[in-house]
């Protein structure tokens, strides 16, 4: 899709905007996490995490996972134009397609970034759902580079729900956030369709028992805004 030039400015705009409002808002949370040393294990093996989210929670984990040289897919239509360029002020890089428009040139683009080293992120039920089902792209990437996919889900104590497909969580402002991720996924490599299907499935069944733990981590009380670590 050739976005006009009218396009292109209102999404400089969107994103100029949108950064210290999201960032005014990332301040007030208070972060509570279980799991984040498999993340960082698989840094220290050298390997490059491929992290796996449904796309209903794209706004807290953008906060969450900023300014780490993550490289993500996102669509090439004039809100996957505006959602890059925020993206970008948050530290990440755009791989541009979707698995309706440009998807096989963007898993081709993030497999070479995979290549030199850097983290790739997929909402796996993305772009348009159906939601909590999880698409194959994420596992054919694991299975093509040899690096593992790392699950992981927030949730929030108080929160807004955008009327969209995918259910959009946006964190209220002073809200206890938790981010529970799971155990590397090591896809066989060059794994045939069935064997996509297989591992498909065990994706989406962490994503689901991730959203147990996530719910768990949220504390009863309230307290100061920062980051809480918790395993």
């Amino acid at each position: 899709m050739s976005l006009t030039r009218r396009q292109h400015f209102q999404a400089a705009a969107i994103a100029a905007i949108g950064m210290p409002l999201v960032e005014a808002l990332g301040a007030t949370y208070r972060w509570h996490e279980s799991g984040a040393r498999h993340y960082q294990a698989v840094l220290a093996d050298g390997r490059a995490p491929i992290l796996a989210l449904w796309h209903g929670r794209i706004l807290a984990a953008t906060l969450y996972f900023r300014d780490r040289g993550i490289v993500a897919m996102t669509s090439e239509n004039f809100d996957g134009e505006w959602v890059a360029r925020l993206m970008r002020r948050f530290g990440y890089r755009a791989a541009r397609g979707s698995t309706s428009r440009g998807g096989a040139r963007a898993l081709v683009q993030l497999r070479r970034e995979m290549v030199a080293g850097a983290p790739a992120a997929f909402t796996v039920d993305g772009p348009r759902g159906p939601a909590r089902r999880v698409q194959p792209g994420a596992v054919w990437l694991a299975s093509a580079t040899g690096n593992p996919i790392v699950p992981f889900h927030i949730e929030a104590s108080r929160f807004w729900t955008v009327k969209s497909w995918d259910r959009h969580q946006v964190p209220k402002p002073g809200s206890d956030v938790a981010v529970a991720i799971g155990e590397p996924i090591d896809v066989p490599p060059l794994a045939g369709e069935d064997a996509i299907e297989v591992w498909r499935d065990r994706l989406e069944q962490a994503l689901v028992g991730l959203e147990a733990r996530a719910g768990e981590l949220l504390p009863r009380a309230s307290s100061a805004p920062g980051r809480a670590r918790h395993g």
